[in-house]
C-alpha cells in the first residue's frame, strides 16, 4: 500500500539516494514502511553521535580524571608500596626454596610478578638491591641469587612479627566472614588479601587450623574451598567508626548490628576546593542512616541510596582491617557478591573521593582510606608496616658492578634445584596480588618517582 506523504525536508528524511529522490521536489511518494525505517534511522544516528560525544567529554572512568585531581602525596605512597612488594617478592620466592638459593635462570617464569619485560635481565633486577640479595656462579657457570645476612635476619624477624600478629589477623578474618552474606568465603579469594591482613605464607595449610574455635575450611561440592565462620561473637560485631566516635569496645558490645547513623571522616587535599560546591549533597549522605556492615543485607534494594551508603560502610571497614589502609580494587570486585556491594565499585569510590583516594599507577588501581593518610605516610603503622619500610630502606644501589664470585659448594645442589621451575601452587595464588602491586619497570622506578617529586 502507497500513501502520498509531504515531506518538509527531504533532504534530511532520506539518508540515501537509493531511490534515486530529486531532493528539489515538494511531494515525494514513498511505502510507508520504507519512510518510517529512515526515519528512525536518521534519529537513531543522531541520538548514537550525541551519545558518544558526551560520553567523551563527561567520562567517569579514571584514566579520564585530570592530573589536577589526583592527590600528589598517595601517588608517592602507591609508588612507594610498588617497590616494596617487587623486592618482598623476591623474597618470598626465596624463601621457598630448600637452601634459600635458586638459579637466576628459574626467576625468569616470575617476570610477569616483578614486571620485568624482555629485553631487561633479571640479574640486573637482582643487582640493583645488593643489600637484600646475592649473585654467584658455581663451577659450571650457572649464575644462583640468595639472600644476604642481613636478608636472613628480616625474614626471621618478619616471621616472629607475623606470630605476634596472628591474634589480630584471626580476628580481622572473622570479622570479614562476618560481614559476608553466607558466612564464608573462597579460599583462593582471601589469599588476595594475605600480605594486606599479615597473613603467613602457609596460612591454608597451617594457620587455618589454629583457630576452630573462630572459623574452618569446608569443601563445596565443585570441590572448592571455604573458609566458614564456627561462631558469630557479637564484641567484633562492631565497626572501626563506633570504637572510634563512641567509645565502644568489646566488653561493651552486645546490640545486635543494625542501623548506624555515625558521619565518616572525610580528608580534602587543598586542591579539592571546588568540591565544596557539593557541600549541601556531601552533609545529605553523612546524615542519612545505614545498615551496619554485619547486619543481614540480603533485604536492600540494589541501587537504593541505602545501598549504597552501606557499601561505603563496607568498604571503609574492610580497608581498616588492613596494615597498610589500602587494597587492590579489582580484589574487591572479587567479594561483590558476597558482601552485596555495587556492581560499578568503581564509580561508587569515585564519587566518595572525600573518605576514599583511587590511585591509577600500575596495571591495577588502589583504593586508600583517606583518613589513614597525613600527606604520604600511615598516621599509625603496625609493626610489620615498620618492616617493610626497613625492608624498602635497603632497596636501591648506584655503584658500579661487582665482580660475581664462584663457589664450588654451590655446584652439589644445582641438579636438585633446577627442577623447581614449575610454578609453585601458593606463588600462583599470590600471583593477582602482586602483578598489580608491581606495575612499573625496573629501569623507570627512579624516573617515575622523580616526576612525582618534582610534580
Amino acid at each position: 500500500m502507497f500513501m502520498a506523504v509531504r515531506i518538509a525536508n527531504p533532504s534530511k528524511a532520506l539518508i540515501s539516494n537509493e531511490y534515486n529522490v530529486n531532493p528539489s521536489r515538494h511531494l515525494q511518494f514513498l511505502n510507508l514502511n520504507e519512510l518510517t525505517y529512515y526515519l528512525c534511522r536518521n534519529r537513531f544516528v543522531e541520538l548514537w553521535s550525541w551519545s558518544q560525544s558526551r560520553s567523551m567529554t563527561n567520562s567517569k572512568r579514571v584514566q579520564d580524571r585530570s592530573r589536577l585531581k589526583r592527590v600528589h602525596d598517595l601517588e608517592l605512597a602507591t609508588e612507594k608500596w610498588k617497590v616494596a612488594y617487587k623486592v618482598l617478592f623476591l623474597i618470598e620466592t626465596l624463601k621457598q626454596e630448600p637452601e634459600m638459593i635458586i638459579p637466576v635462570r628459574n626467576l625468569e617464569q616470575y617476570r610477569r610478578q616483578i614486571n620485568l619485560p624482555k629485553p631487561h635481565k633479571v640479574s640486573d633486577f637482582i643487582r640493583k638491591s645488593p643489600k637484600l640479595f646475592e649473585l654467584y656462579k658455581d663451577q659450571r657457570g650457572v649464575l644462583w641469587c640468595g639472600m644476604t645476612k642481613q636478608t636472613e635476619d628480616l625474614v626471621e624477624e618478619e616471621e616472629k612479627l607475623i606470630e605476634q600478629q596472628a591474634d589480630k589477623a584471626a580476628e580481622y578474618v572473622t570479622r570479614f566472614l562476618m560481614m559476608s552474606v553466607n558466612k564464608r568465603l573462597p579460599v583462593d579469594k582471601i589469599a588476595h588479601f594475605r600480605r594486606d591482613f599479615g597473613l603467613p605464607l602457609d596460612f591454608r595449610a597451617k594457620w587455618v587450623n589454629d583457630y576452630p574455635e573462630l572459623f574452618k575450611m569446608v569443601k563445596s561440592e565443585d570441590e572448592c574451598e571455604y573458609l566458614e565462620l564456627v561462631s558469630w561473637n557479637p564484641a567484633w560485631a562492631v565497626t572501626e567508626l563506633e570504637r572510634k566516635f563512641m567509645g565502644v569496645t568489646e566488653s561493651t558490645a552486645t546490640h545486635t548490628p543494625g542501623l548506624l547513623s555515625l558521619p565518616f571522616p572525610l580528608k580534602f587535599p587543598s586542591n579539592y576546593k571546588k568540591m565544596y560546591r557539593y557541600g549541601g549533597k556531601i552533609d545529605h549522605f553523612q546524615k542519612r542512616s545505614y545498615l551496619s556492615p554485619y547486619a543481614d543485607a540480603r533485604g536492600l534494594q540494589a541501587g537504593s541510596l541505602e545501598f549504597d551508603k552501606r557499601a561505603v560502610a563496607v568498604m571503609h571497614e574492610l580497608l581498616s582491617f588492613t596494615m597498610e589502609k589500602r587494597l587492590v580494587t579489582d580484589h574487591l570486585t572479587h567479594f561483590r557478591r558476597e558482601l552485596v556491594m555495587p556492581q560499578k565499585l568503581m564509580r561508587l569510590l569515585l564519587k566518595h573521593i572525600g573518605i576514599f583516594y583511587v590511585s591509577e599507577r600500575g596495571k591495577r588501581f588502589s583504593v586508600f582510606l583517606t583518613e589513614a593518610y597525613e600527606g604520604p605516610e600511615l598516621i599509625d603503622k603496625c609493626p610489620l608496616v615498620l618492616w617493610k619500610e626497613k625492608v624498602l630502606s635497603l632497596v636501591g644501589y648506584r655503584g658500579k658492578k661487582k665482580k660475581i664470585e664462584t663457589f664450588d659448594d654451590i655446584s652439589e645442589m644445582e641438579d636438585d634445584s633446577l627442577g623447581l621451575a614449575e610454578n609453585d601452587p601458593e606463588l600462583d595464588m599470590e600471583d593477582t596480588g602482586c602483578s598489580e602491586e608491581t606495575a612499573l619497570d625496573v629501569n623507570t622506578i627512579d624516573t617515575e618517582t622523580r616526576d612525582l617529586l618534582s610534580g
